[in-house]
């Protein structure tokens, strides 16, 4: 090994640590920084649905939190669900001892039943006379190989993630349609956001039955809107790259165990993963009306992941 080789091999080994200290330090920033920011009005007077809200570290847990810091006033509403209901107290306590201005119920069931969806739709017309926003954030992640996955298991994956963003799709827009001028609703409008995946754009993030359940929510998303034309109801997906939760959880602990945390998403361009906080942000965004003529679009939040066909990493494509 030549002395030039080492010495550049060193450097940027120096580099790459410094790198990822500063990165995580930016993170630490990201996710606490609501406890800086002062209350916003992006979501002011809307009616909100949540799903798959239940994990601690989960995009829908860090959404509910910024839509209730963003202005759901009085006498509005959060409804949030999931289907484990063990951290459902923990995450309404939360949001009401930090906005006690913020209405919330919390409620225990699964996304893909179309009774609960319908039902909750329902009641958020009897007792707010509106619905106004539905993020359907609910998913689960599979981890088997194309040989060892059964027709149950991909079947069931299509259920959760797929028929899931349908049914919020097919009943939140009826619901968002109704007018109640005595509620503040004066025409029909509403926006519906899915939580997809960059797996749903193309190959290398995810196993086929996930991936497949992910490009039908991109779908739905694009196809959907064709049938609500003349509505003002809008639907968008979100396709995050590699974030740090529960879902993925085995893939950073596996990293760190090997010391190889600061090379946990290297292979996009800002070469570092997400956080659940950054996510929500784009959630906020297609929910408000800040994005009124955003419409059937796929968002991927991947840092620039999905922009490029495979390279080698510092090499021009």
């Amino acid at each position: 090994m030549s002395d030039s080789y080492a010495r550049t091999t060193s450097s940027n080994t120096t580099n790459a640590a410094a790198y990822y200290e500063a990165t995580k330090e930016r993170l630490a920033k990201i996710q606490s920084h609501l406890s800086e920011s002062p209350r916003g009005t992006r979501l002011k007077g809307k009616v909100c649905i949540v799903t798959g809200v239940g994990s601690l570290k989960g995009i829908g847990r860090a959404s509910a939190i910024l839509f209730a810091h963003e202005g759901v006033s009085r006498a509005k509403h959060l409804y949030l669900v999931d289907f484990d209901k063990t951290n459902l107290p923990n995450l309404q306590e939360t949001i009401e001892k930090r906005y006690t201005d913020v209405k919330v119920t919390v409620q225990q069931g699964d996304a893909a039943d179309e009774a609960l969806i319908s039902g909750l739709c329902q009641r958020a017309l009897k007792e707010e006379g509106r619905l106004d926003v539905f993020f359907a954030n609910a998913g689960v992640a599979s981890a088997n190989a194309l040989q060892d996955t059964t027709a149950e298991t991909f079947m069931n994956v299509m259920r959760v993630n797929a028929l899931s963003c349908f049914l919020a799709v097919k009943h939140a827009s009826a619901a968002m349609q109704v007018v109640n001028a005595s509620r503040g609703k004066t025409s029909s409008a509403g926006s519906i956001v899915l939580t997809a995946s960059i797996a749903g754009i193309r190959s290398g993030a995810g196993t086929t039955d996930y991936s497949a359940s992910k490009a039908a929510v991109n779908s739905i998303a694009q196809t959907s809107i064709y049938q609500l034309q003349k509505t003002n109801v809008r639907v968008n997906s979100i396709c995050p790259g590699l974030i740090e939760t529960n879902m993925t959880v085995h893939t950073f602990d596996f990293a760190r165990k090997r010391g190889a945390d600061a090379k946990i998403g290297q292979l996009n361009p800002l070469a570092r993963y997400g956080v659940p906080e950054e996510i929500a942000q784009v959630a906020l965004f297609l929910a408000s009306d800040d994005s009124s003529y955003v419409n059937g679009q796929n968002w991927a939040v991947d840092a620039g992941l999905s922009s490029s066909h495979p390279v080698i990493p510092g090499r021009w494509a």
